[in-house]
């Protein structure tokens, strides 16, 4: 009899309940940890010697530390039920004032720094009362606006490469203080810091939660929805300046047609991250985990000769996979599941358990395939 059975096992439902508990704040990372593992072994067999080096984690490092800050705000703006589509505009057009001021207009490096992100800022802004104000929707606002940005930095640049800044600008991008972390490493690593602690020690980080569950609720609770939906998109546009000085430090030159994919390299990231399309869940321990994964998957394909075909086909499977799987934890939380392992004996989520699998071992089988059909390595490479 079930009733007896419930009896003769008093302590299982609480045990069951405490774990769950204990690991409902880690479900988030688990996917691209696991990810990450799954890299780690399958390189770990075909280029381990290439792969494992000292210089290639630091070339993983320096790639990453480009898409922290982005990922950071990211994690707000999707939080929020938002989208932002013009980052990789918004970085190239702050890159390149900030090379006009500084080589055209003889500013300092420094003034040029804080005017790449006040512009960032700015722009950020201004996609915020576009999409607030004029009630468009994030996805065509931010599209638009992207293209809008894009325009003003060809007019500016009249296709020119602006090149060879002044050591502070390049020491952001690729610098090294003594004995710690690169420079562009250390500042990814404190924006993820200071997001975390607006995420789970300010009302902003709340607000942005409570606006991402249910919008309406949060407005009759008395939450300025419209301002703090233009707050995070003003930290988004900041955090896409900096990318923007960092992209130039990186390689010492900046061009209208920088930055093209960073909008969907920093939504794959945050998404795999485990922070929720549809609002109302978020992870900046996920973000950095995505960001991590993503760097390293790119950097393997990279390391196994792999064309950058197979790159955008492998990032897009990832995408896929990671946003099924977050997909089932919401409807698993809706639906009232008591436990991740309840959830997944059911017959249709057994199906999502199998069809993940299969990206998965469809993703290992393209990695496989393209370092076959590369060719031998070069001895010289």
């Amino acid at each position: 009899m079930p009733g007896n059975r419930e009896r003769m096992n008093p302590t299982t439902a609480p045990v069951a309940s405490d774990l769950k508990t204990r690991l409902d704040p880690y479900m988030a990372i688990i996917g691209p940890l696991a990810m990450i593992v799954m890299i780690l072994a399958f390189m770990a067999v075909m280029e381990p010697a290439r792969y494992f080096r000292l210089s290639n984690l630091n070339i993983i490092l320096l790639e990453a530390a480009l898409y922290l800050p982005m990922a950071m705000a990211m994690t707000f703006v999707i939080t929020q039920r938002g989208i932002d589509l013009s980052i990789g505009s918004i970085a190239a057009l702050s890159g390149i004032i900030m090379a006009f001021l500084i080589k055209q207009f003889g500013f300092p490096a420094w003034i040029g720094v804080l005017c790449a992100i006040s512009i960032g800022a700015g722009l950020g802004l201004v996609n915020g009362l576009v999409i607030t104000k004029f009630r468009v929707p994030d996805l065509i606002g931010t599209l638009a606006m992207d293209l809008v940005y894009r325009g003003f930095a060809l007019v500016l640049a009249k296709g020119l490469v602006l090149a060879r800044f002044p050591d502070l600008i390049t020491n952001i991008g690729r610098g090294r203080l003594d004995w710690f972390l690169p420079i562009p490493v250390t500042i990814g690593l404190l924006t993820m810091l200071a997001g975390y602690v607006l995420l789970r020690r300010t009302h902003f980080g709340r607000y942005s939660i409570a606006i991402g569950s249910n919008p309406e609720a949060a407005e009759m609770t008395g939450i300025a929805v419209e301002r703090h939906r233009i707050y995070a998109y003003v930290l988004m546009g900041a955090m896409a300046g900096l990318a923007g000085v960092m992209l130039t430090g990186k390689l010492n030159a900046i061009q209208a047609t920088s930055a093209p994919y960073f909008n969907l390299h920093v939504i794959a990231a945050v998404v795999v991250g485990g922070t929720s399309l549809f609002g109302g869940r978020a992870s900046l321990i996920g973000s950095f985990a995505g960001v991590l994964l993503l760097s390293m998957m790119i950097n393997a394909l990279v390391t196994l000769r792999i064309e950058f075909f197979w790159q955008s086909v492998a990032s897009g499977v990832v995408i896929i996979a990671s946003v099924t799987l977050y997909t089932w934890l919401q409807r698993k939380d809706r639906d009232g599941a008591r436990s991740l392992l309840a959830a997944a004996r059911t017959p249709e989520n057994r199906r999502l358990l199998r069809l993940s699998a299969a990206i998965v071992g469809a993703v290992t089988l393209l990695l496989a395939l393209g370092w076959l059909l590369a060719g031998a390595p070069n001895p010289s490479g």
